[in-house]
């Protein structure tokens, strides 16, 4: 049986993130507006119709698959903590620009960093911590 490509990754690291509180689907429509986000395909319900038990999406080149929180499968998940997204981008400040702007907690002012880059951070209302960071343009380091 051939694989369908759009059910995910074939390779790397994808992360998979629980949403709490039956709030996938609105994750969904933050990571739109916050990060360009697709579809790669429809999100599949689970059989109480109320939560999402996959959805796959495209997000600046890269997969990020998700789901509601299923506690009766092993525990409710706790609230996100250490471990942070990073979006490595073409420009910093507009991501930066359009992720706060959908919603997004500023958790680490963009800035230019001694590696090179132009970096920040940030909270999506879920809770998870995502970093954009884009090589500092010539003409613009201080």
């Amino acid at each position: 049986m051939e694989r369908n490509p759009d059910q995910g990754p074939n390779d790397g690291v994808t992360p998979h993130l629980t949403i709490g509180d039956k709030r996938a689907g609105e994750a969904i429509d933050f990571y739109k507006r916050a990060f360009g986000a697709e579809e790669a395909m429809p999100a599949h319900m689970a059989d109480d119709g109320e939560r999402i038990m996959h959805a796959h999406l495209r997000i600046n080149g890269g997969s990020v698959m998700l789901n509601d929180d299923f506690p009766e499968y092993g525990g409710a998940a706790g609230a996100p903590a250490a471990v942070t997204l990073h979006l490595q981008v073409d420009d910093a400040d507009r991501w930066f620009e359009r992720a706060t702007g959908a919603g997004a907690e500023v958790s680490m002012p963009i800035d230019d960093m001694f590696w090179g880059d132009r970096y920040g951070q940030v909270k999506d209302p879920f809770g998870h911590s995502w970093s954009i960071g884009a090589p500092v343009k010539q003409g613009d380091a201080a």
